[in-house]
Formats: C-alpha cells, sequence, structure tokens
C-alpha cells in the first residue's frame, strides 16, 4: 500500500484515481462476448454467471455470480471483478 501515514487506526476519506479500466456488461445472453473479454476468468454454473476474482480466498472456494444488469470490469493490473450497473455509472464514463 502507497499510503504514507497510517490508516489502520481511524477512518479517512479517499478519493479514488483516475483510472482507465475496460469492461462489458452482462445481459444474461451474452456470454460468448463476456468469456472473449475475461476468457477463463469466467464461467456459467447453473445458469449463473461466475467469474474468479483477487477475493476468492485462497482454496478458490468463495465464488462471484454477477447478476443480469452488472459490469465485468478488468482492472488496472489485469484483475476481473463485477460491478453493479449504479455503481458503475457514478464511477466510470466511457473513454472509447
Amino acid at each position: 500500500m502507497s499510503v504514507v501515514f497510517d490508516c489502520t487506526k481511524e477512518e479517512h476519506i479517499f478519493r479514488k484515481k483516475p483510472v482507465t479500466i475496460a469492461a462489458i456488461g452482462w445481459n444474461g445472453k451474452n456470454f460468448d462476448a463476456v468469456k472473449k473479454f475475461a476468457g477463463d476468468n469466467v464461467y456459467l454454473e447453473n445458469g449463473e454467471l461466475i467469474i474468479k476474482t483477487l477475493e476468492d480466498g485462497v482454496d478458490g472456494k468463495v465464488k462471484h455470480a454477477a447478476t443480469v444488469g452488472d459490469f465485468v470490469i478488468r482492472g488496472v493490473k489485469g484483475e476481473y471483478y463485477f460491478c453493479k450497473p449504479d455503481i458503475f455509472d457514478a464511477t466510470y464514463e466511457v473513454v472509447e
């Protein structure tokens, strides 16, 4: 972590750094497009879109399932995660 002060003793306010990410929306029917975007990081299980994230735990047993309307994001270090549409809209804007 690059924070230069001790932020473990009390709450502090942080602003998100401006970064560019890549994303695709999940509409429940576009698995091929999502798979092309995220590769082996996504799969279908019992009709749900599952994504492998950094938060899956050491054994990989934790599963993160998308809801129709969620965005699949590729982050700044190549990691993948979901984002709810309202949070996505408040956080990101189209670059290209």
